[in-house]
């Protein structure tokens, strides 16, 4: 409320926040679909997210510079944070991601990946001791039992590659939430846009040497296809909905942006069964809501840490 007793949030602001939240949620969300398409012409993630980040480079840079205009120099404690944070929570978590989904549906895939607050939670216990509540323990065993019901029903037909490929994303949901949780005074120092920029500037490199350094250059010649999703994952998937989750930040504040969010794991279950013919049943609906539910619970009675 303001000092007159308005709204925080005025409704045109609100309404373009919630559209912005929700356009960028369903755009992440679709990075699995694009993902789980590019392996059906034969290239490995160590390859394909070679070429997302080779695309997206160039889109990162050029947020780094227009966020940097006018700021002060970076130090090299920034630059040495800047790097520690652009392997985490942008190399790490992208390629253990990327390499998870080789083995999992996207529809488990984006369940595992929404349990990011509690892991901040579960983060901000360890590394500041900051006490969870009785109402987030429950929630957050909600939401973990909404995962092993999917991932128990998808283990029945897919064996130890489910195995492998749960406990991969699940690292790289690890990994972003250390990002989350150490950015925050980078944040207040160098601003979320020029972050995010330089960070995953790093991590665009780092995935260009790890393709020279484990595979052979000729593993650069792959089907069209995969250059033209991998365009697509760069543009529409990774950088766009970057802006306009930040935008909606900007207009509805992070709470709601968060909130918002939820739409993510249904759109990507949606596009899993429209585009990759996955499996839509009881299991997966059971599992959905109670990871929703629980994630909703976590973040309504606030997480400890959460930047």
């Amino acid at each position: 409320m303001s000092a007159s007793g308005a709204p925080a949030h005025p409704p045109s602001h609100l309404a373009t926040g919630l559209l912005l939240a929700s356009a960028g949620s369903i755009a992440f969300s679709g990075k699995a679909i694009i993902v789980k398409l590019a392996y059906r012409h034969g290239v490995d993630a160590v390859t394909l997210i070679m070429y997302r980040m080779l695309f997206a480079l160039p889109l990162f840079l050029g947020l780094a510079w227009w966020a940097s205009r006018g700021a002060p120099r970076l130090s090299r404690h920034d630059w040495a944070g800047i790097v520690g944070l652009g392997v985490t929570g942008y190399y790490l978590a992208s390629f253990l991601d990327f390499w998870g989904l080789e083995y999992i549906s996207a529809s488990l895939e984006r369940l595992i990946l929404y349990l990011n607050p509690t892991l901040v939670l579960v983060l901000g216990w360890l590394l500041y001791r900051r006490r969870i509540s009785a109402m987030q323990g429950v929630a957050m065993a909600v939401s973990y039992a909404g995962v092993l019901l999917v991932f128990g029903h998808e283990a029945d037909f897919a064996g130890p590659n489910a195995v492998l490929g749960a406990l991969l994303v699940f690292g790289s949901a690890v990994s972003y939430a250390i990002y989350l949780v150490y950015s925050g005074e980078l944040v207040k120092r160098l601003g979320a846009m020029r972050l995010v920029g330089l960070a995953t500037s790093v991590a665009c490199v780092l995935c260009l040497l790890q393709f020279v350094l484990l595979r052979p250059l000729s593993a650069a010649v792959v089907a069209p296809e995969v250059i033209w999703l991998s365009v697509l994952n760069a543009t529409l998937c990774t950088f766009a909905p970057v802006i306009m989750v930040m935008m909606a930040i900007e207009r509805i504040g992070a709470g709601l942006a968060a909130q918002t969010g939820m739409i993510g794991p249904m759109s990507t279950i949606a596009m899993g069964v429209l585009i990759l013919d996955e499996a839509f049943n009881a299991w997966i609906v059971a599992g959905t809501v109670l990871v929703v539910s629980g994630v909703f619970l976590v973040t309504r009675f606030g997480t400890p840490g959460g930047r």
